[in-house]
């Protein structure tokens, strides 16, 4: 009897209770280190390959500790990048609401889990070995099971908190957080064709995820980390990996390489806007936003009210279908009290079209391109200069 209470109280592993904390946070780390190596980056979206080694590590933990069918997975994420933001998409706050996504994120995933025709259309390429088969889909519970019972053999009556943490984690940062908050809050390097952010620089708590813009916008890249200031944790172990044999990359951010400029815009010049137009947009926003910075005098003199001029600051280098009603009166409030902005925001849209242009041959868009630069050069506008002397320096990126 005495035996038994002191397994209840203490379980094989005496721990105390920063131990044990310590323990949990190991263990979801892993969990969600599994998630987005072998899930994420190498599943849905193969940015890298792994040995059978590591990919049946992944596999396995990942079965223990969340149950988790790598179709499943695979299916719904490469359908949200599908339909992302549309009303098709599993897991969009701007379609369910911030509440539901946070709230319900793992009712949402469990019901999207059950569209047999989403697992067909998506589920390509995913693990259909013996194992897969046999063990990991077909007993997917058994796992959460065994790990249930290996807490309760390690710590006891505390062991049911650890396991109780561990079944929440990726519900919670993976279904909640990341597919709400991380299309929701947080800040944009890049005009991405939907409204991912990163929630933050540092992607250490849900493993490099937090970096949701910079994957929307290079959704193939094994790396999340785009800015020199951004740490994306899952790399790190991507980049041990592979030191060791167990992983290939097979791509990451495309870098843009500048050379010296160009006499005029040519076809090569497009080549590397339309390769590097996320990165090139995002050095143009900065234009505008000095640009506006310029302006904000001007646009006080005319006496544009402060809503005018908060829109202006936030909205002007946004594409103009993700720009809100409400904010759109504002917008071109400001643009008609700045002939500068407007320029800005009217040539913006012609640069954009460059690679949104079906209709014309290479040889046409790269004459557009040419005639983009000689307005811009022409326009008396510093930032719409210098911006067109960089494009006429870029060359076709790299991927490292």
């Amino acid at each position: 009897m005495t035996s038994l209470l002191d397994w209840a109280s203490h379980g094989l592993w005496d721990l105390n209770a920063w131990q044990m904390v310590l323990f949990t946070l190991v263990v979801t780390h892993i969990t969600m280190i599994s998630v987005t190596i072998f899930l994420h980056r190498h599943q849905a979206h193969r940015a890298l390959d792994l040995h059978p080694i590591a990919a049946h590590f992944f596999r396995f933990w990942l079965w223990l500790t969340t149950g988790q069918v790598t179709k499943e997975w695979a299916s719904i994420h490469r359908k949200h990048h599908a339909k992302c933001e549309q009303p098709e998409d599993p897991h969009s706050p701007h379609v369910y609401g911030i509440k539901t996504v946070l709230l319900k994120g793992y009712e949402l995933y469990r019901k999207e889990a059950q569209n047999k025709e989403t697992l067909a259309r998506y589920g390509h390429g995913t693990p259909n070995d013996w194992l897969e088969r046999k063990l990991y889909s077909r007993f997917s519970t058994a796992g959460v099971a065994a790990m249930l019972l290996i807490d309760l053999a390690l710590f006891g009556v505390a062991g049911l908190a650890v396991w109780a943490v561990q079944m929440m984690w990726t519900p919670v940062m993976a279904a909640g957080i990341i597919n709400g908050a991380a299309h929701y809050w947080g800040y944009r390097n890049f005009e991405a064709p939907d409204a991912s952010t990163n929630i933050s620089p540092w992607g250490l708590l849900i493993a490099g995820e937090e970096l949701h813009n910079n994957h929307h916008t290079y959704p193939t890249s094994a790396k999340l980390s785009v800015k020199r200031y951004e740490f994306d944790i899952g790399w790190m172990y991507i980049s041990l990996l592979r030191r060791f044999g167990l992983a290939t990359v097979k791509k990451t951010p495309p870098r843009l390489a500048l050379g010296a400029v160009r006499a005029v815009a040519d076809e090569q010049t497009l080549e590397a806007l339309i390769q590097n137009r996320f990165e090139l947009m995002a050095g143009y926003a900065k234009g505008m936003r000095r640009a506006f910075n310029d302006e904000v005098v001007a646009l006080q003199a005319r006496r544009a009210d402060a809503s005018v001029i908060r829109a202006a600051r936030s909205w002007l280098h946004r594409d103009a279908e993700k720009i809100p009603a409400a904010v759109a009166v504002h917008l071109a409030a400001a643009r008609a009290a700045s002939p500068v902005l407007d320029k800005m925001v009217v040539m913006r849209e012609e640069l954009r079209q460059m690679w949104l242009n079906r209709s014309h041959t290479r040889e046409q868009l790269a004459a557009d391109l040419q005639g983009w630069c000689q307005r811009a050069e022409a326009s008396g506008i510093a930032a719409l200069q210098e911006f067109s002397l960089r494009l006429r320096s870029a060359r076709a990126s790299a991927n490292l």
